[in-house]
This record gives structure tokens, sequence and C-alpha cells, in this order.
């Protein structure tokens, strides 16, 4: 039977209520196996909790908060992974829901190519209170971590669905079914029986070839796991909007940190003119050698320049178009090139060329 970790950095799954508010809670290890046991051994007897897979649970320290996630974090939940990667099957990112598919992308972009599954996770009401998913979300995790067709990349498990990190938003503040890929399918259900699309998942990451001749033991995957410095200021998002100053874009364009900026605009990709002066800026800040990725602000749907002479001019101003990559997906994959050293030329292909399955060009 796989052997699963359950990498738990925070967020509502673990945290109780007080009288301000839900708040991290001590114990959580306990707490998730006694309601693992009370709620598979009701539905399935006293030994319910045989039918998951075997799993260790270790915590993060100290805990995220979602809600202030720095880049930084990333490195921390990598470093975890890459301790125990050649010992577990499998890996459960136990996440606060604010910015967990921040996180899944930037993971995605990090890790490289898999061997194994990554699978993050959370809950919209804390484990063991009324009506919390915690348990189902957790439950359908590991059990998909587990399965011998369990895609081997960065996934996000929630509601009885799978999606790929890198595709994935959080669609509902308030609902259950609070992640979904709308511009891509999802990659497994949890149905009657857990069911995976086949063809979608991307492909394994293989040993490098073992030195020493025929007899040297084969060598062991390990994913990228290089710690990024992700310099503060690198990388910026900045949505038009009806009124839209100059003054504001030259404060954002004009931050001597900023490297890299995703621009989120109407449509297929269409910006305001400010009278000439948003192509004019980023044209300038493009030869400067920042690096600018127009997204949309449609949930759904690709950034196609060159539909409307508004979107053309984006073309001649040196933007790249970022196709159908989520908002969260555009930030850290420029986040992650970016810490990587990639610059100029270089950064510009990679940002317009599929990684980990995070975009479709046509």
């Amino acid at each position: 039977m796989s052997r699963l970790l359950i990498l738990h950095t925070g967020g509502t799954i673990g945290m109780q209520p007080s009288a301000t508010g839900y708040v991290p809670a001590d114990g959580f290890s306990d707490r998730l196996a006694h309601h693992l046991s009370a709620s598979l051994g009701t539905q399935l007897g006293d030994h319910g909790t045989d039918a998951l897979p075997d799993y260790h649970l270790i915590e993060l320290e100290p805990l995220i908060d979602s809600a202030d996630l720095a880049p930084a974090d990333w490195n921390r939940i990598v470093a975890a992974l890459a301790q125990h990667w050649q010992g577990y099957d499998g890996f459960i990112v136990l996440h606060g829901t604010d910015t967990l598919a921040y996180t899944a992308s930037a993971l995605s972009f990090m890790l490289g190519p898999l061997d194994k599954p990554v699978v993050l996770t959370g809950a919209q009401i804390p484990l063991g209170e009324p009506r919390s998913d915690a348990i189902n979300n957790l439950t359908t995790a590991l059990l998909m971590a587990a399965d011998p067709a369990a895609p081997p990349e960065v996934c996000i498990a929630f509601h009885d669905r799978l999606l790929r990190g890198n595709r994935a938003r959080k669609v509902r503040s308030q609902g259950f079914d609070a992640f979904d890929s709308p511009d891509a399918p999802w990659l497994g259900e949890a149905g009657i029986a857990l069911s995976f699309m086949p063809g979608l998942a991307l492909a394994p990451g293989t040993p490098e070839a073992a030195s020493g001749g025929m007899d040297a033991a084969p060598a062991a995957f390990t994913p990228n796991v290089t710690p990024r410095h992700f310099a503060p200021g690198a990388v910026a998002m900045l949505p038009v909007h009806p009124g839209l100053s100059a003054a504001l874009l030259d404060a954002v364009l004009g931050d001597p940190a900023l490297k890299g900026l995703v621009l989120q605009t109407y449509g297929v990709g269409n910006p305001p003119s400010l009278d000439g002066a948003l192509i004019d800026r980023l044209a300038q800040s493009s030869q400067a050698g920042i690096a600018i990725l127009n997204v949309s602000q449609c949930p759904q749907g690709q950034v196609v320049q060159g539909a409307y002479a508004s979107g053309a001019a984006l073309n001649a101003a040196g933007v790249i178009p970022g196709a159908d990559l989520t908002p969260e997906a555009a930030l850290t994959k420029l986040q992650v090139l970016i810490a990587d050293g990639l610059r100029g030329e270089a950064l510009k292909s990679a940002l317009a060329t599929p990684l980990r399955g995070e975009m479709t060009v046509n």
C-alpha cells in the first residue's frame, strides 16, 4: 500500500473558533487522527481508517497564514518535500484556500517534472466544526494521491474534483466547490469511484542515467528543489480599469526593483489607450528589459493580441500574450523564472511557452 506524507502548512483546515473568529490551534495531528477514525469508523466499522493509505503528518514551523503568504514560504514547502521525497509515494499539502492556487502554481514551476503526485487541499470550514468539508477533501486527496493512476504533478483536490495546480483558481469564497479550472478539464473526479482523465496528465520525470557501469544502482528521481531568491518588488500585477491613470502606471513601471509585470486587460487582451500613454509606457519598459505578460480579466478564454487594434498595439510594444494563463499562474511563472535568472529574450520565450501544462498555445 502507498505511504503518503501530509505536510500541514496552515490554513482554515487546522483552525478552531474563538471569540474573534477562526484562529490557529495546536494538536492538529491528534485531532485529525481522531476525526478520521470517528468519520470512517461510523461508515466502515472500527477499522474504517484501514481503508485509507498509510500516512505520516508533519507541520511547517511556523505555520503560514494564507493571507500573509510570501514567495519565501514556497521555498520552505519545497525544502520540506525535498527532505522526504524518497521516503514516500505521494504528498498532500494542507494549505489555506485564499492563496492555495498561487502556491500550487508556484510549486509546479519550482519542482518541474515529477515522478509522484503532490496534491494540495484545504477546507472552507475547520476540521471538527459542523458541516466541515475538511474530512471529505483530505480523504479524497489521500485516496487520489495513492492511486496508481494519479497524475505525477502538482494538483489541487477539492470538493471531489482533481485539478491541475497551475490551471486552478478559487472561484467561490463561501461555496464548498471553491476551486475550478475554467480553461482546462479536470484531471480526475471522485464519484462513486475515483476516475482520472486519460491522456491529460503531464509526462513523469525520469531519473538521470546512473554512472558507474552496468552494476551501478539505478538513480533515484529527484525534483528541482533549488531554493530561489525572490527579490522583493521584482514582479507586480496591474489590472486595467476605467479611470486608470498614467500616474499609477508610472508608479508601477517606475519601480527600480521591477523586472516583470502581469497586465490584466479586458476581454481578449484589450487595454485602454490612456490617450496613447499606456502603449508608450509599456514599450519603453519592455525595451528597458521589463517582461510584460498580458492576461485576460475574464475567467475563461484566451488573450488574442491583434483581434482588435488596441491589442495589436501591445504586440508592437513587446508585450507577451499570456494565452489562457490564470493570473495566479502568470504571476508565479514570472516570479520563478526571474528568480531562476532568466532575462531578455530567454525570459520572453519561456513565458510564451507551456512549461508545466499551464497554458494552451494555438
